[in-house]
């Protein structure tokens, strides 16, 4: 029986795919079934999941033409046949060879719909770097938290962490709950990760740092902030007030959308009429703010 399904897009990351195999496959917890998903990738990274295949039939490998982290997450969610769900980043470590048994113990114990934990922050040549708070700060460890409180708690302290990659989520919840990934976009996480905590009322903090992620200049967390980054942010807000017009959901979308636009100055300056036109349009003014707005259209 597969306790744990790792679930890995793969998008042209050949010098740091090996190192996150490694730390997969040589876990202390046996039951796992890890979902390699070549995104179209350019690089060699087909090759190396090819390699590490032969070495362990726990792998199972699709190749896709590049549509996104979205898209290739819901196909390797399509074949999970694991108790618990893992997304795990490939560029990304984890940290210890007893990470998977740990949250895969700690979430049967408590029966969770997910847990969630912390990470550390490291550069290409494995240089820690300085994270912001962690979402665990001022949550409790074996206390059940329904996930609207615990959003509420987190948008309130400042500690909301979207990523999927901090999460173990129960299979079994997902599918009742038919959560999937929105294609075509970035910050996809914002979206998915909220409406899971939303549809959630057993999940549990484990005060661990856990992962160890990468950052790098290629990833979305280094990349140069765009136009694309707001128009998909706008999409998620747009998304999320469809699946609900709970006050939550404008608790967060004026957490979230105010920072976006605050970033948003630096876009060109031709793009952000445009943009700034769709949120006003949208109804989202009210959300971004008056400062957030003037810093906008800044130079």
């Amino acid at each position: 029986m597969v306790k744990v399904s790792v679930i890995l897009p793969i998008y042209n990351v050949a010098p740091y795919l090996e190192e996150a195999f490694e730390s997969i496959l040589n876990q202390s917890l046996r039951e796992i079934e890890v979902i390699a998903v070549n995104d179209g990738s350019t690089d060699n990274s087909e090759e190396i999941i090819k390699k590490y295949k032969k070495k362990d039939s726990r792998i199972i490998f699709f190749s896709q033409e590049n549509q996104g982290q979205s898209v290739a997450r819901n196909l390797a969610l399509q074949h999970a046949t694991g108790e618990y769900i893992y997304m795990m980043d490939s560029d990304d470590v984890l940290s210890n060879p007893d990470v998977l048994l740990t949250c895969y113990n700690y979430a049967e114990k408590n029966h969770a719909d997910f847990i969630f934990f912390d990470r550390d922050l490291f550069t290409d040549n494995h240089v820690s770097v300085a994270a912001p708070l962690h979402s665990t700060q001022f949550a409790e460890e074996n206390k059940k938290y329904d996930g609207e409180s615990l959003l509420n708690m987190m948008l309130d302290t400042a500690t909301y962490n979207c990523v999927v990659w901090l999460l173990l989520i129960s299979r079994q919840h997902l599918n009742s709950i038919g959560l999937k990934f929105y294609p075509g976009i970035i910050h996809e996480d914002e979206l998915f990760t909220t409406e899971l905590m939303l549809r959630s009322n057993s999940v549990y903090c484990l005060k661990q740092s856990l992962v160890k992620h990468r950052v790098w200049s290629f990833s979305t967390i280094g990349k140069k902030y765009a136009r694309r980054n707001i128009d998909c942010y706008l999409t998620v807000a747009d998304q999320l007030l469809i699946f609900s017009q709970a006050p939550i959901i404008h608790k967060f979308l004026r957490y979230t959308l105010s920072k976006v636009f605050y970033t948003g100055h630096l876009i060109p300056y031709c793009e952000k009429p445009a943009v700034f036109w769709r949120a006003v349009k949208s109804g989202y003014l009210k959300y971004i703010g008056l400062k957030s707005s003037l810093k906008f259209f800044t130079w």
